[in-house]
């Protein structure tokens, strides 16, 4: 069984992605949270968290192989723990995991079936039964979530002693400023993308939205200036 996939992100689809691994380009199925962090890096290589399941009717004969990425292994542990909800499928969690996982863990800790009922997909009689099963389960994704962006410091802090001694900072390796611009991009779409969810638009619209913003050609550097783009485009 495949875990873990690296390769040339070559293109980003509503509910998939392509991946070149050498010579073959593989479709990896991935949530819209995942989605999100990703349609940016199209032409970079990336890594998913893989997980495999067989898409078929039970009487059938004929079943498909479907690959399920993640960027994280805890957001693959968290898409395995929701399947164990009863009538929830792969299908169907990869579909409801629209927000992050800090959010709809925190919102099945609290017991908030009201929020996990506007997850795509997920209806009030469902939303019940997955607090009732995950309650106690949730803790550890609810806390974990925000640890992937601060445990991955980079040893480069340790040259801070010398500096103390030249007032002429050291000259920063060009490689620096371009991941913090990635991850600042990266942040200001999600920032956008829950704002639009905040001013009471739906998933599919506040994705609908996004996407126009993202293809509309104009710069943004600010949630304010996206916003004002958004509405100021026609439809």
């Amino acid at each position: 069984m495949i875990t873990k996939m690296t390769g040339l992100l070559t293109r980003v689809l509503d509910d998939e992605v392509r991946l070149q691994i050498g010579a073959f380009e593989y479709q990896v199925l991935v949530p819209e949270s995942v989605r999100r962090v990703i349609q940016m890096k199209i032409g970079q290589e990336v890594t998913f968290h893989i997980t495999e399941y067989l898409e078929g009717n039970s009487g059938g004969n004929r079943f498909i192989p479907r690959k399920l990425g993640f960027n994280t292994e805890a957001e693959l542990d968290f898409f395995d723990l929701f399947c164990t909800v009863e009538k929830i499928g792969s299908k169907k969690a990869l579909k409801a995991m629209a927000r992050p996982v800090k959010e709809i863990a925190d919102a099945i800790a609290r017991q908030d079936a009201r929020w996990l009922s506007t997850l795509p997909g997920i209806g009030a009689t469902t939303a019940e039964q997955i607090v009732t099963t995950l309650k106690r389960k949730v803790t550890q994704f609810a806390m974990a979530a925000t640890a992937p962006t601060e445990a991955t410091p980079p040893e480069e802090p340790k040259p801070k002693a010398s500096a103390k001694k030249k007032a002429v900072a050291e000259p920063v390796p060009e490689s620096q400023p371009v991941v913090i611009a990635m991850e600042t991009e990266g942040q200001l779409i999600e920032d956008v993308y829950q704002a639009l969810m905040g001013l009471g638009h739906n998933p599919i619209e506040a994705r609908t939205k996004l996407d126009g913003l993202l293809t509309c050609g104009k710069p943004f550097k600010t949630l304010q200036d996206a916003l004002t783009l958004i509405y100021s485009q026609k439809g």
